[in-house]
């Protein structure tokens, strides 16, 4: 992006062109802030498109300017179907949060074209040689966005590693913390790995050599298998902490985990390089010396702590050997959305859905905007407008933060960009301010919100010193329309459909019960079917379970930031994400095991569907006072308990004790559900109290 401003930018401003380049310079920018990750062929597409809205965004601000009552009803309209669009997919988001930023750009420079037509025609340009370049650089290395989401996936894989070596050894005080720290980690992961999918899904589309994609597709099924062992528990972490016998063991347990972290991140900056990863050695004696302590210790082979050694035995040489990995003879099969886009619109346009209330909600946030800056004549009131799009997020926490993070780092930009071009008043040093600032922007734009806002605003004060000589001049005014634009934005999200996350726990908590159901109840067929079959059905259980998993730890998350008398049971909420989690890990580690050539025998079979029979149910009755639920599910724990003492084969007693704990979880989730009366707040939801 840097490159494609500074070879529009610094010939045009050398002949004097300042218009010219500034109006090129923002359509690159707008270009790369739209750009979507995908398949040459797929670019293309999207470059087309984003072209074409490009340029009709910016001509219908040009031909409704003249009138403001016009402009703010297609301010209103457009903005409200951009963002509809743009949930269809990540294409269609890219390009219509490009559109709404290039019809804003519009505003603000099209007082100085020399025509009316040239803002549209230079901004579409820029977009376009910027998508040329990009084109080219992508047909040069095709694979490069692939290689970047799985190293994201396991860098983000690399960071819960990392967390989950504090729980050996654990105690009870420090468990929890560390639980609901790995659930929120957990968030990133699955989220990687769901970008990974896609990707992976329009490259697919696009590649006709399907070989050509096999080894991205192994990386990402190995990044799934690593995932499930690491988010995997056999037992309470601190009752494996508490045997004394055992603390070498967990001590060296927990060492092993944190140098197979370190290189997982290696492998995931050999993606980034284009270099061939090397396992470290130092951990397969690590491996090999947590194996002669279980000898040492006589634990026995399906003791939790030998199954945890086995996890990580096998995560090790499963990434040792990575690149001689070519057994699988399909390559695996991938979930796709195969719904039409009208069936997707349809789907879409629905009043429960969150989308269509924000739509509305920046709609009128910008409208409103407009309409204080035209009523009040404010000088360069358009940033109003422009400060709200960036601001105004779907929810009331993503909002509060980016408005945070904008006013402070258009502050220190605003001080900064003015100390700078008062230091650099000759045209090649503005120039040069130019360039590194853009390039700062886009280095950080993934990094910090704050950090990019400072130099994006050091950026445009920068082009407009360049293009009218007033980039100091507009300093105040561009703070004041800075405030007023985040301060609309947070009374939008603050008054309109806030949806508080304490009225979404019910639904949130009942989701997440019924999913690890699934999760669970397509392990038991797994451990029933032939192993050669695709696990495509198991995958897409396990990953809806994990999404449900990540929502109810968000919600609590955003909690903490939502005004305090709206942080109703916001302890319980740090429980259920608690205990939904360890649920999830128990679940996980029944799956983790599904092809180490286990079975059910059929008494601990039939307990097991008792067992997802109690899931069932406990979805159902999560946020209802339901007697019989809880007697069935003490029912189901005590006939486990009574196998657990009877048993003397060491692997029925580890896969019995797993039942038990998924259970028993279970039962302390209904119980705390009942506890909080989670029922009121659903009654009260559908009431709209």
């Amino acid at each position: 992006a840097t490159m494609t401003i500074g070879v529009l930018v610094v010939p045009l401003i050398l002949l004097h062109q300042s218009f010219f380049a500034i109006s090129l310079a923002l359509g690159a920018l707008a270009g790369a802030l739209s750009e979507t990750d995908d398949h040459p062929k797929g670019r293309i597409k999207s470059l087309a498109l984003k072209v074409v809205c490009f340029a009709l965004s910016s001509l219908a601000v040009e031909l409704l300017s003249p009138y403001p009552w016009l402009m703010a009803c297609g301010l209103f309209l457009s903005t409200i179907i951009f963002v509809l669009i743009g949930s269809l997919g990540e294409r269609y988001r890219g390009v219509t949060f490009g559109a709404q930023l290039v019809g804003l750009y519009t505003m603000l420079s099209s007082a100085m074209s020399p025509a009316w037509y040239w803002t549209p025609l230079l901004l579409s340009a820029g977009a376009l040689f910027y998508g040329l370049l990009s084109l080219y650089l992508l047909y040069k290395n095709p694979w490069r966005p692939l290689e970047e989401h799985l190293a994201r996936g396991f860098i983000a894989l690399s960071k819960y590693q990392k967390v989950k070596a504090g729980l050996f050894p654990s105690n009870k005080n420090i468990q929890k913390q560390v639980s609901n720290e790995l659930a929120l980690l957990n968030v990133q992961v699955v989220v990687a790995m769901d970008s990974c999918r896609d990707v992976l899904n329009n490259y697919g589309g696009s590649v006709a050599d399907s070989t050509l994609l096999e080894p991205y597709l192994r990386y990402f099924m190995l990044l799934q298998n690593l995932h499930e062992r690491a988010a995997s528990s056999h037992e309470r972490h601190d009752l494996l902490s508490s045997n004394h016998a055992n603390k070498a063991l967990i001590e060296g347990i927990g060492h092993t985990l944190r140098q197979y972290s370190h290189a997982l991140q290696n492998f995931a900056d050999c993606l980034l390089s284009g270099t061939t990863y090397k396992h470290p050695i130092s951990i397969g004696w690590m491996v090999n010396a947590l194996h002669d302590q279980l000898e040492k210790s006589d634990i026995a082979v399906d003791d939790p702590l030998s199954m945890i050694v086995r996890n990580i035995s096998r995560s090790q040489t499963s990434l040792q050997n990575l690149h001689e990995d070519h057994k699988r003879l399909l390559a695996p099969k991938l979930r796709k959305d195969t719904r039409t886009v009208m069936q997707r619109v349809k789907d879409l346009l629905s009043w429960q859905n969150s989308r269509v209330h924000h739509a509305i909600r920046l709609a009128l946030c910008l409208v409103i905007g407009f309409t204080i800056s035209e009523f009040f004549n404010i000088e360069k009131g358009e940033w109003i407008v422009l400060t709200s799009l960036l601001v105004c997020q779907s929810t009331y926490s993503d909002t509060r933060q980016r408005l945070f993070q904008r006013v402070i780092g258009t502050f220190l930009g605003v001080i900064g960009g003015a100390i700078l071009i008062i230091l650099l008043p000759t045209i090649p040093g503005k120039l040069l301010l130019l360039l590194l600032s853009s390039y700062t922007f886009f280095l950080w734009q993934s990094r910090s919100y704050a950090i990019s806002v400072t130099f994006v605003t050091i950026y445009v004060l920068c082009a407009f010193n360049l293009l009218s000589g007033e980039g100091v001049v507009i300093i105040l005014p561009r703070l004041l329309a800075t405030i007023i634009g985040a301060v609309l934005a947070f009374l939008s999200v603050r008054l309109l459909w806030p949806h508080w996350q304490y009225k979404r726990l019910p639904t949130l908590l009942t989701e997440a019960i019924s999913k690890n159901g699934s999760y669970f109840t397509t392990i038991l067929e797994e451990y029933r079917q032939p192993a050669n079959e695709d696990d495509l059905k198991y995958r897409i259980a396990r990953r809806e379970a994990h999404r449900a998993d990540n929502a109810l730890a968000l919600a609590w998350q955003d909690m903490q930031l939502e005004p305090r008398n709206r942080q109703m049971f916001k302890k319980h909420a740090f429980t259920l994400t608690y205990l939904n989690h360890a649920l999830l890990a128990y679940i996980s580690a029944l799956g983790a095991h599904r092809d180490n050539h286990q079975t059910l025998s059929p008494e601990i079979a039939k307990l097991a569907d008792s067992v997802a029979e109690s899931l069932q149910a406990a979805s159902q009755s999560a946020t209802t006072e339901k007697t019989v639920i809880k007697l069935q599910i003490l029912d189901t724990l005590e006939q486990i308990q009574t196998r657990i003492a009877e048993s003397n084969i060491p692997i029925h007693k580890q896969q019995l004790t797993t039942l038990y704990n998924i259970a028993n979880v279970t039962r302390q989730l209904l119980k705390l559900a009942h506890e909080s009366k989670l029922s009121q707040i659903a009654q009260g939801g559908k009431k709209g109290l």
